[in-house]
C-alpha cells in the first residue's frame, strides 16, 4: 500500500506503520496534540492492528499518522444492533504539512483499511472546540452522533463522529 498525494508540488506517501516509526509518530502527537499516550500503547496498538496504523511521510520524514482499532460492539450509525466497526484513536498531521490532502488521505486509507477487515462503520471522538478537524471529518461524511461531555482530562467535551462505510 504505498499511495501517492501531491499537493503544491509535494509528494506524501501512505503506508503501514513499522516499529521503527513509533518515535516519530509520538514526536508528531506530541507537537500536535493535548492527549498523549505511553509509548506502549503505540506499540501495542501496532502490534494488534498493524492494518490500520499508516503515516504519512514526505522524503523520508513523518508529516502525519492516523491510529485505529478494530471493535465489535454496538452499532454507532444503526438505531439497533451490532456491528464490526474502526475506532479512529488518533490521526495529527503536523503543522507545516496541513491544508495539503495528507489528513484526508490518512483517513481514506484507514476507512479502506477498516472495510477490508469487513468493517461496517467507523467512529472517532474530537474535541468540540477542533472545528478544523470536524469540518474534515463532515466532508468525508462522518455525522456527530453524540456528545460526551468532559471527556478529556482538561474538561473539554467530544463529539463522537461515525461513518457507515
Amino acid at each position: 500500500m504505498q499511495e501517492r498525494t501531491a499537493s503544491e508540488g509535494s509528494d506524501y506517501t501512505v503506508r503501514k506503520c513499522s516499529p521503527e516509526d513509533i518515535p516519530s509518530v509520538i514526536n508528531v502527537n506530541a507537537l500536535t496534540l493535548p492527549e498523549h499516550y505511553s509509548d506502549y500503547f503505540y506499540y501495542e496498538i501496532l502490534k494488534d492492528f498493524p492494518d490500520t496504523f499508516l503515516i504519512a511521510e514526505m522524503g523520508s520524514r513523518v508529516a502525519g499518522y492516523i491510529m485505529c482499532r478494530m471493535e465489535y460492539g454496538l452499532s454507532m450509525t444503526k438505531r439497533f444492533g451490532l456491528a464490526k466497526k474502526g475506532h479512529i484513536i488518533s490521526v495529527a498531521v503536523l503543522k507545516e504539512h496541513r491544508n495539503k490532502g495528507v489528513g484526508t488521505k490518512l483517513i481514506r486509507e484507514a476507512l479502506e483499511q477498516v472495510k477490508s477487515e469487513n468493517g461496517k462503520e467507523c467512529y472517532l471522538e474530537v474535541r468540540i472546540t477542533n472545528e478544523g478537524a470536524i469540518e474534515l471529518y463532515k466532508r468525508i461524511g462522518f455525522k456527530v452522533v453524540s456528545t460526551l461531555h468532559g471527556y478529556y482530562k482538561d474538561g473539554e467535551s467530544a463529539f463522537t463522529m461515525a461513518l457507515s462505510l
